[in-house]
């Protein structure tokens, strides 16, 4: 009995490992990709998440919006927003990538759900690297900051990645029966977060009557509660992280079976219709 227990448990352990090391890959070959290197694929990452967050300095400062912003830094009051935003968008982008009609799924070790994977750990690791290098350029070179409570800034940013997956999976999971009508449909959801994300102004600053029009958005509450823990003057009262945990938890459920079902219906025609 105990010959058979380890058998099953080394074919489990290896298994794992097999996987895992097809994740890394897969994750490098999604950062490098459309780039000569993973090196020239990381400096132009970062230097779009630089672009961005200079654009909306720039922007909240030109509308006279700095007024709303929590008293205090800034820089930090704009990061906070930006890179949420950012990471959010990001991860929706990758996750649409491992559909059941992706080419890569004529190698046979590849799988849909690996593809996910990788997709949703090249965005993270990517804007990991960009809020490291934005933020220490930030705090030494225009204005020295400091994060409040920087665990629960850092659990925002992975819940803000984790809606952004569970988002993508829905798209990802819908393209096949519906490609054009879910590639528009993705780009107005992303461009509707430059306003419904909130990241451009405080939750517990808008009317009670306006709040209805942001609060079904994830991303809305990881960016609020961020500043919550950014800043030590400021408190949410109209956002929780469980209701982005939660919903985010619901929409990757929902997303897999449909992707299942995808995966089941899809035939070869279908690459035609992308």
């Amino acid at each position: 009995m105990s010959v058979v227990n380890n058998s099953s448990f080394s074919r489990i352990f290896m298994g794992t490992i097999e996987f895992l090391t097809l994740v890394y890959h897969a994750t490098v070959r999604d950062v490098r990709k459309g780039k000569g290197n993973a090196i020239q694929a990381l400096v132009m990452e970062v230097l779009q998440a630089a672009t961005v967050v200079i654009f909306f300095y720039v922007l909240i400062t030109f509308l006279g919006m700095r007024g709303v912003a929590v008293r205090g830094s800034f820089v930090l009051y704009v990061l906070t927003g930006v890179f949420l935003f950012i990471t959010h968008n990001k991860a929706v982008s990758a996750v649409g990538g491992g559909g059941p009609v992706n080419p890569m799924l004529q190698h046979a070790p590849v799988t849909t759900f690996l593809l996910i994977v990788s997709g949703a750990f090249s965005a993270l690791y990517v804007q990991i690297l960009a809020v490291l290098v934005i933020s220490f350029v930030a705090n030494v070179i225009i204005d020295p900051f400091t994060v409040y409570n920087l665990k629960r800034v850092s659990l925002c940013f992975m819940i803000a990645w984790f809606s952004g997956v569970a988002i993508g999976i829905i798209f990802l999971s819908l393209r096949p029966f519906f490609p054009s009508t879910v590639t528009i449909i993705e780009q107005i959801y992303k461009r509707a977060n430059m306003i419904f994300s909130g990241k451009m102004f405080l939750a517990n600053n808008l009317p009670a009557g306006y709040l209805v029009f942001f609060t079904w958005n994830p991303l809305f509450h990881t960016i609020d509660q961020a500043r919550g823990a950014a800043f030590v003057n400021y408190t949410p009262h109209h956002t929780t992280l469980s209701y982005a945990v939660y919903l985010s938890l619901v929409l990757i459920c929902v997303g897999m079976m449909l992707e299942h079902y995808a995966r089941l219906t899809v035939s070869e025609s279908w690459n035609r219709r992308r």
